[in-house]
């Protein structure tokens, strides 16, 4: 039976799993991939918006309307408020959504205040990404109808308070008077019944569908997400009040070098963390070690390369498994 949440009542999805924005693997592929297996998937605007510099809106437009080609099921767009975005007509992308027909939107990056009462207008459901409750709470204030709680294990910018999920997701569930998702080093079953138990309605996985079969990614990056370990992490930009957290590699390494000799200086480093390395690894040659690229600590959760309904499908029969079972308790004699 599938696990019944608001997250999935209100997304009209049987699974409580939504896949988060990804820099150069959200393409209508993965979106359709995860809504056809029963998630809620996600198209990247960052990602098509960059792709197609000469007309963004187009590419985006063009790309939706793949989805929907792929798909019959409901899926939504992500959007990223980040300065990167600051040379394109964000009205433009958000109405690009609306005239689309898009019912979901993730936003993430910064305070979603500016979007969200045109996207409410048009009865558009808003997920926030926060990494910290004071932020949820601003979001939840202005409109929005989810939170998408973004623990220190996640993949790309956990924030600078570097609280994790343990701590996270149960104060989110007690300070929150609106539903939540758990998002960051998610990717099993076993999770999404600890989750629910701390007061989610479903969890955010990224990292974790990047190893699936229908990701649109080089096959090398998919070896090297089975073969290495949740110890295969660290974080750049540090320095720069803007943290992220990337796969472990000689370029990152090389990246916390040069920060901590020259703190701050985004010019040092601006050659090695270029987004079309990223893209060059993930969409040509599969090489994992020279460029910068988002990874969660879930690395170390991940032993295999599925399709996403076998993998949706197994992530719901564990997390029933735990649910089902009546409450007992041990206790050990001293």
């Amino acid at each position: 039976m599938p696990i019944k949440t608001v997250f999935t009542e209100k997304c009209g999805v049987t699974v409580p799993v939504l896949q988060g924005g990804m820099h150069h693997v959200g393409f209508a592929e993965m979106a359709a991939a995860v809504s056809n297996a029963g998630g809620l998937g996600i198209v990247t605007s960052i990602t098509i918006i960059q792709k197609y510099p000469d007309d963004p809106i187009t590419g985006l437009r063009n790309e939706i309307k793949k989805t929907r080609s792929l798909t019959d099921k409901p899926f939504g767009v992500n959007v990223t408020l980040l300065p990167i975005l600051g040379k394109v007509d964000m009205p433009a992308i958000v109405q690009c959504i609306i005239d689309e027909g898009v019912k979901v939107v993730e936003t993430a990056g910064r305070n979603p205040e500016p979007v969200v009462k045109k996207l409410k207008d048009a009865g558009v459901i808003v997920i926030h990404k926060c990494t910290a409750i004071r932020h949820a709470i601003t979001a939840e204030r202005i409109g929005c109808d989810f939170i998408s709680m973004d623990g220190f294990d996640c993949g790309g910018h956990p924030g600078e308070d570097d609280v994790g999920n343990w701590v996270l997701l149960a104060k989110a569930g007690s300070k929150l008077k609106i539903p939540f998702l758990a998002s960051g080093g998610c990717a099993n079953g076993k999770q999404l019944a600890a989750c629910l138990a701390m007061g989610a309605c479903g969890m955010n996985m990224g990292t974790r569908f990047m190893a699936t079969k229908e990701a649109p990614i080089h096959e090398g990056i998919k070896k090297t997400l089975v073969e290495k370990d949740e110890r295969d992490t660290t974080h750049i930009f540090r320095t720069l009040n803007n943290t992220e957290r990337v796969f472990k590699n000689e370029t990152t390494l090389k990246v916390r070098e040069i920060e901590a000799k020259d703190p701050g200086n985004f010019k040092a480093i601006a050659h090695l963390v270029k987004g079309d390395n990223y893209r060059v690894s993930f969409q040509e040659t599969g090489n994992a070690n020279d460029s910068c690229w988002s990874c969660g600590q879930s690395l170390g959760l991940i032993e295999d390369v599925p399709t996403c309904k076998e993998l949706l499908d197994d992530i719901v029969k564990e997390a029933e498994a735990i649910l089902v079972k009546q409450p007992s308790f041990v206790v050990s004699k001293l």
